[in-house]
C-alpha cells in the first residue's frame, strides 16, 4: 500500500491518510484494521536540517519524534521516540516528525548531532502503526526546504516540483521492482 498525507500533497498512486501525527495514525490504523497491507510505503516531502539539499530524494525506514524543546533540555519523554523497520545492516537516514515545522535552522541543526537530518510531519506515525500491525514499512521523501525562517515560503515555491520528482522516482522504483 502506498500512502501520502493528502490535502495539497496528493499523488495519483497513493492513498491520503491525513496531515500530521494524529490524523495519520488514526486513518492508517483504520486502513490496516479493515484490509491489512503486506507493505506500507509513505511518499511525501521533507524539510532539511542542513545536510540535504533542495530536491534531494531520500529513502528511509527510520523515524523519530523529538521536539525542539528537548534540544534545549526543556523537555523529556518516557516514550520510545525512535522507530526503525530497517532490516539491512546499514546506516539509515532518520526523519523527525512533529506537528510543528521548524523555522530556526540554528536550533534545528542540533538534530543532526543525533543523526536526525530531515523532518516530515507524518512519518513517525506511519512507522508506529506499521510496527503495531507488524507490517514492513518505509518512506520516500523529496526535500522542499531548509528548516529556517523561509521554510514555508520555500516549501510553497518548491512543492509542485518536489511532487513531480517524487512521482517520477516512485514510479521508476516500482517498475524496477516489478521487472
Amino acid at each position: 500500500m502506498i500512502i501520502c498525507a493528502g490535502n495539497n500533497e496528493n499523488f495519483d498512486f497513493a492513498l491520503p491518510t491525513g496531515v500530521g501525527l494524529v490524523e495519520t495514525a488514526m486513518n492508517l490504523t483504520r486502513l490496516c484494521l479493515f484490509d491489512k497491507p503486506e507493505y506500507i510505503l509513505f511518499v511525501g516531502t521533507a524539510g532539511s536540517y542542513g545536510s540535504h539539499a533542495i530536491f534531494d530524494i531520500i529513502e528511509s525506514k527510520t523515524a523519530a519524534n523529538i521536539e525542539l524543546s528537548s534540544l534545549q533540555k526543556k523537555s523529556y519523554t518516557p516514550l520510545d521516540n525512535v522507530i526503525s523497520t530497517q532490516t539491512e545492516d546499514k546506516r539509515d537516514v532518520i526523519i523527525n516528525s512533529s506537528n510543528y515545522i521548524s523555522t530556526d535552522l540554528e536550533l534545528a541543526s542540533g538534530f543532526e548531532r543525533f543523526g536526525v537530518t530531515l523532518e516530515n510531519m507524518e512519518f513517525f506515525s506511519v512507522l508506529r502503526v506499521a510496527q503495531e500491525f507488524d507490517i514492513p514499512a518505509g518512506g520516500v521523501f523529496c526535500v522542499t526546504n531548509l528548516c529556517d525562517e523561509d521554510a514555508h515560503k520555500d516549501f510553497m515555491q518548491n512543492h509542485e516540483e518536489a511532487k513531480l520528482r517524487l512521482t517520477t522516482h516512485v514510479k521508476r522504483r516500482i517498475k524496477e521492482l516489478t521487472s
